[in-house]
């Protein structure tokens, strides 16, 4: 029966009947973004066309719809709930949260340690285009689910092992997944010419650890939202807890920065595209 069946355990899936409803509608979302980015725009080189605006609209097509659709058509599970309450709300309130940090402020992070850049045509905010901003939550939205469906299976695997072991299997689990993500973004977007970096070889070997620093923290810390049907997250806590996971990301990425500095010797034009901010430099006044 249907009803007993929304219910039944999974070992992969939430518990939770509204988590549940939120992130399989994320992950059968997720090709339609994937095939117009991926599947037509790159490989057809449309964006050889595109002006500022033409960018934006590519990245608001993508991304709007995860928050249109579900407001319009309203999961079973959701159709009692107010609407605060809603798994999907919150897990978009999340990564707006954490993605618009890493944008706004992470991206120099590339830019000084990695020598990335951006050149293809577009309005930007703090030297960085409003399309990633965009582009990104969409991104994040399908990591999380599939770091959310994978780490809720490993859970049901090592149930019966000892605690600590239960920490390093979990541990192991997310700085693998962690790299994995990141490299492959950084496999599927190598045909677009305008995200450039000084020495891609270095970008795809220690690179995309640098960038797995985000996930090594996001990924067990979003997990958490309503994953106990008796501890549901309210909004306030989750605009906290996304502030929370920026902040330690910040933390780490900055440190790298100052400990082990750039991953490839950067020119000093992309060391520092923001001269009010000498904190990206690692200058001081």
């Amino acid at each position: 029966m249907g009803g007993s069946d929304s219910n039944s355990p999974s070992l992969w899936l939430a518990p939770n009947p509204s988590k549940r409803w939120g992130e399989l509608f994320f992950l059968f979302y997720t090709p339609f973004w994937l095939t117009l980015c991926l599947g037509i725009v790159v490989p057809y080189k449309l964006y050889e066309r595109f002006t500022e605006l033409e960018y934006l609209l590519l990245a608001m097509i993508s991304a709007v719809p995860a928050f249109l659709i579900p407001m319009v058509f309203v999961g079973k599970a959701d159709r009692s709930l107010c609407w605060k309450d809603r798994y999907w709300v919150k897990a978009n309130l999340w990564i707006v949260i954490f993605s618009y940090v890493g944008n706004y402020f992470w991206t120099h992070y590339f830019f000084t340690v990695l020598g990335a850049s951006y050149t293809f045509p577009s309005w930007r905010m703090n030297d960085v285009p409003h399309t990633t901003f965009l582009l990104t939550h969409v991104c994040f939205l399908f990591y999380h689910v599939a770091s959310n469906m994978t780490l809720r299976r490993l859970r049901h695997a090592i149930t019966d092992l000892p605690d600590k072991l239960k920490w390093c299997f979990e541990a192991a689990w997310i700085l693998a997944l962690s790299y994995f993500i990141a490299y492959l973004e950084t496999i599927a977007i190598a045909n677009f010419p305008y995200y450039d970096f000084v020495d891609r070889s270095a970008m795809y070997k220690v690179g995309c650890l640098f960038y797995a620093i985000y996930f090594l923290v996001s990924f067990p810390m979003f997990f958490r939202i309503d994953e106990k049907s008796s501890n549901e997250w309210d909004l306030p806590r989750v605009a906290i807890d996304a502030l929370g996971a920026a902040m330690l990301v910040t933390i780490i990425l900055d440190l790298w920065r100052l400990f082990l500095g750039p991953i490839v010797p950067v020119p000093e034009t992309k060391q520092c595209l923001e001269p009010g901010l000498p904190w990206f430099s690692g200058q001081s006044r």
